[in-house]
């Protein structure tokens, strides 16, 4: 897997480097750098040496012959203000199971970042951090349900085959 990634300085030059990892390298390895300058004032600064950490694999990868489980645990907060101790019950167990979905999707299909940040006077004013995942959970089971002082916790798992996303 070969990368290069351009970086603009303050001059208007252009510094780029291109690496191509090893899916087992872990320590940092000295990349290539190559300066454009069409303006000739970048000889004058050196270029600092760029170190990258290479891509680490995962163990847990799902093969075409096997199959991956999943295990989460959701959890769920019974309301104050219900009318019985079994309504509170049932909200929390729909909230730990609601969790739960959402952590295994968290797992399967990754999470979305956004944020954005508001700077006045060189001060931040407002930082906001939005997640949001997009995924279909099916055929995931609750493997057990405890409910202990108004905490609700659901273990679940799903478990996966290469068939269920090969196209």
């Amino acid at each position: 897997m070969k990368y290069s990634i351009l970086l603009v300085g303050l001059l208007g030059c252009v510094a780029s480097y291109a690496n191509e990892p090893s899916m087992k390298q872990v320590a940092p390895q000295p990349t290539n750098i190559t300066v454009v300058c069409p303006t000739g004032k970048c000889s004058q600064a050196p270029v600092p040496a760029v170190q990258k950490v290479g891509v680490v694999e995962d163990e847990n990868t799902l093969s075409q012959n096997s199959n991956m489980r999943i295990d989460v645990v959701g959890e769920g907060v019974a309301p104050v203000n219900t009318s019985s101790p079994a309504q509170a019950y049932a909200l929390a167990k729909r909230a730990a199971v609601a969790d739960a979905y959402r952590l295994i999707a968290e797992k399967v299909k990754g999470v979305r970042i956004e944020g954005d940040d508001l700077i006045k006077n060189m001060m931040v004013k407002r930082s906001t951090v939005r997640t949001s995942v997009k995924a279909m959970v099916r055929n995931a089971n609750v493997v057990e349900t405890t409910f202990k002082d108004g905490l609700c916790e659901v273990e679940m798992e799903i478990v996966l085959s290469y068939s269920d996303f090969a196209q």
